[in-house]
């Protein structure tokens, strides 16, 4: 496992401090059982790692939820453009800490740059617009802040490039928040496809819907507390205010909100259920083929060659396609090998044979560890000083192979790819896809 450089935040800073019954969370390579989140804890100890939070909307809800409760760890500050979530924040803070009693100062601000000029902020967690995640990644590492960073990675191939070489050349933790990877179920099919239990793994179908479409919600008068231009940042389109794009929440009646952020379904401002549901499923898949750190060498749209729907093919002769399992659609993966089959979701686990079930003691969840268990594993990864189980090398993977599958779709052919080299080998017209061209002012 990788090693992460010493930072401001040392291990010393943490003497004493270490997971209690943290076996089979995704701390170490093993893949046993997780234990029930409410067994896993930190020991309480006199000095404290702050957290800022970058991008609070739906998304941040549950995370700040998690974060918060994790002894030790102190929220200290928010971001975000618009003024009603940055109160909402605040007051969440401030009821939590006045409930346990402590004094903890909680600053808001509209500029992330602002949070990230605090030296008392040891890491951030950026759970922001796709679009926005790149540059404010690289910032943080340039600002030698730890980061947990929402899946999918990056907008762009390029952009997940550039922030690989800012988070090694700075030397800090990032995640990547794809916590199904310490999930007890998805934990235990990965470790019976890669213990040979299935036998010779020919095919996986990754269930995770469609790519996204042109952007065309009505355009909408913006919120006085909204500031619309530096939501949009380096978006470089002509995207109008819709409140689906930044769904509105009230403080008084409290209403927090109705939908995800739409800006996920357009190809405009997002990826789509491609690389929304494909950063988890995807993930997964070429977690279990031996896939991280790599990718496919083709893909395949829907409607060519033999396959109806999106297929990656890989160097080990692996076929992953974005294809339902079971009649529900249900969000998951089947794997199919010579000897057997696993399928698996978050709600779910079924295999061939009763041999390929884990064993489970009396009281404990199939489905045990999950996002509190991925989010204790990166905050260990910064007490050690080490790569959390999902580092910014396989985020990126993952995003790409993603961003493959849309590009895929938009040019509507099959692509040939270098996933060593990360390029599209000859060929010009798929290439121009690497990346979005910003608007002024904006660069990476």
């Amino acid at each position: 496992m990788s090693k992460v450089k010493n930072s401001r935040f040392s291990r010393r800073k943490f003497l004493g401090t270490g997971l209690l019954g943290a076996a089979g969370v995704g701390l170490t390579p093993t893949l046993s059982l997780a234990k029930p989140t409410s067994e896993l804890a930190f020991a309480r100890k006199a000095e404290t790692l702050r957290l800022g939070f970058i991008g609070l909307g739906r998304q941040n809800n549950g995370l700040m939820n998690s974060f918060i409760t994790i002894p030790g760890v102190e929220v200290v500050a928010g971001c975000d453009v618009y003024g009603v979530k940055r109160e909402r924040f605040k007051q969440k803070a401030d009821e939590h800490y006045a409930k346990e009693g402590k004094k903890v100062e909680v600053e808001i601000y509209e500029n992330y740059h602002d949070l990230l000029s605090r030296k008392d902020i040891d890491a951030v967690v950026i759970a922001s617009p796709d679009h926005w995640h790149a540059l404010m990644a690289i910032d943080s590492c340039k600002a030698k802040k730890d980061i947990y960073l929402e899946k999918p990675l990056t907008f762009t191939i390029k952009e997940g490039q550039e922030l690989i070489k800012a988070v090694r050349e700075n030397n800090v933790v990032l995640a990547t928040g794809s916590m199904q990877r310490s999930y007890a179920n998805f934990q235990h099919a990965v470790k019976m496809v890669h213990k040979g239990r299935i036998g010779k793994v020919s095919e996986v179908h990754a269930c995770v819907g469609g790519p996204p479409k042109p952007f065309d919600l009505p355009k909408e008068e913006v919120p006085q507390d909204l500031n619309w231009e530096m939501w949009l940042g380096p978006l470089n389109a002509d995207i109008h205010f819709n409140h689906e794009l930044n769904p509105p929440i009230t403080l008084n009646p409290p209403e927090n909100e109705k939908m995800w952020g739409a800006w996920r379904w357009y190809k405009e401002t997002g990826g789509g259920l491609t690389t929304d549901w494909g950063a988890h499923m995807f993930d997964i898949a070429q977690w279990a083929i031996g896939a991280d750190r790599s990718g496919p060498i083709e893909i395949i749209p829907p409607g060519h060659g033999s396959t109806e729907y999106l297929t990656f093919k890989y160097a080990n002769g692996v076929t992953v396609t974005e294809q339902p399992f079971d009649e529900k659609e249900t969000r998951g993966c089947k794997f199919f090998g010579s000897d057997g089959w696993i399928e698996v979701s978050r709600s779910h686990y079924e295999a061939s044979d009763p041999s390929l079930y884990p064993d489970i003691a009396e009281g404990e969840s199939l489905q045990g560890g999950g996002g509190r268990a991925h989010h204790l594993d990166f905050i260990d990864a910064i007490i050690q000083r080490r790569d959390p189980n999902t580092p910014v090398e396989i985020g990126h993977s993952t995003c790409v192979t993603c961003t493959l599958g849309n590009i895929a779709y938009e040019l509507n052919r099959p692509l040939k790819w270098d996933p060593k080299n990360e390029k599209f080998p000859d060929d010009q017209e798929a290439s121009k896809h690497l990346h979005r061209p910003y608007r002024s002012g904006y660069r990476l």
